[in-house]
């Protein structure tokens, strides 16, 4: 099994600044795409950014230029820096990564969420 656990949420005030972690443990082999959502109250879950393991990187328009996903191979560690945050970036943001195992199994996982909360 796989697991994914975050960190770095909380509450800032608008056109504050956060760095997200997601950090990979368990039976892990390679680890494809890691990707950030974020579900906001009463919404559905969508995708903020997604980050390849060479290192390419794409973003949903509403975070391109404040927002930069990155990653770290060696340690299985998956970031967010989210700069000039607004209220509506107010949501739970998950991690999620495509894992391949050694046993060859292929899944996809999710982290249990952390809370961004953007208010003044």
């Amino acid at each position: 099994q796989v697991q994914l656990v975050e960190s770095g949420g909380g509450l800032v005030q608008p056109g504050g600044s956060l760095k997200l972690s997601c950090v990979a443990s368990g039976d892990i082999f390679i680890i494809h795409t890691m990707k950030w959502y974020r579900q906001a109250p009463g919404k559905q879950r969508e995708p903020v950014a997604r980050i390849g393991r060479g290192g390419t990187a794409g973003y949903e328009d509403f975070v391109k230029g404040r927002f930069t996903i990155s990653r770290d191979n060696n340690s299985n560690t998956l970031y967010l820096q989210m700069n000039n945050l607004k209220p509506e970036d107010t949501a739970v943001y998950y991690c999620n990564a495509d894992v391949l195992q050694t046993n060859g199994a292929r899944s996809d996982y999710w982290g249990q969420g952390t809370q961004v909360t953007v208010s003044s």
